[in-house]
């Protein structure tokens, strides 16, 4: 279809997206040069708030909080019925509270240098799957190349390019890289993953 621009290839063709419980952080670097104009411009485009705004079921999470509570037998478990109940609402008031602040930072903070939701975002109806549905996980491994927002995300101090330093959960993020150097030609990205 011209003039909508192709999602970058899989990271492994064929093979199910790599969304793991507990990931393999891999830590990168990435170094983007160019003329002084376009890496303004790019840096602003960059930086983001760090969050993916994901539509969440609280009461589905306090319920899954309650089962696992619930969920060693007797004379095991540590916890009444009751007890169960009350510290799954306050997990569940927790990550409330919680996930609205990280939210009300979408589009108002720039504290994260190098966020991939703000370079390449994730459509609404995906958003409101919720982060763990099968897809939104193919839509981030197709687009991103990894399922998980970057962690740790820092700016080095180089005087000659814009230097981030980040995590990302079992597999750098080629798709967005690609997509990067197809949108922003002039300037230069130079990535240094660390397996």
């Amino acid at each position: 279809m011209a003039g909508v621009a192709q999602p970058a290839p899989l990271p492994c063709p064929g093979f199910p997206p790599l969304a793991l419980p507990q990931p393999d952080w891999l830590q990168t670097t990435l170094a983007v040069t160019g003329p002084a104009e376009n890496l303004a411009a790019f840096r602003a485009a960059a930086a983001g708030a760090g969050v993916v705004p994901w539509a969440m079921d609280y009461d589905r999470l306090e319920e899954d909080w309650f089962y696992l509570l619930m969920a060693p037998p007797p004379p095991y478990r540590a916890i009444s019925a009751q007890g169960a109940r009350i510290l799954a609402r306050q997990l569940r008031d927790a990550a409330w509270t919680r996930h609205e602040a990280a939210l009300d930072r979408v589009g108002n903070s720039r504290a994260c240098p190098f966020d991939l939701h703000r370079l390449l975002p994730v459509p609404a109806g995906i958003l409101g799957l919720g982060e763990d549905h099968p897809r939104a996980i193919a839509w981030l491994w197709q687009h991103w190349g990894t399922t998980w927002p970057l962690r740790r995300v820092e700016t080095l101090p180089d005087a000659a390019a814009f230097r981030v330093r980040f995590w990302s959960a079992d597999w750098t993020p080629w798709p967005v890289l690609a997509d990067l150097r197809s949108r922003w030609p002039e300037l230069r990205l130079e990535v240094r993953p660390v397996y």
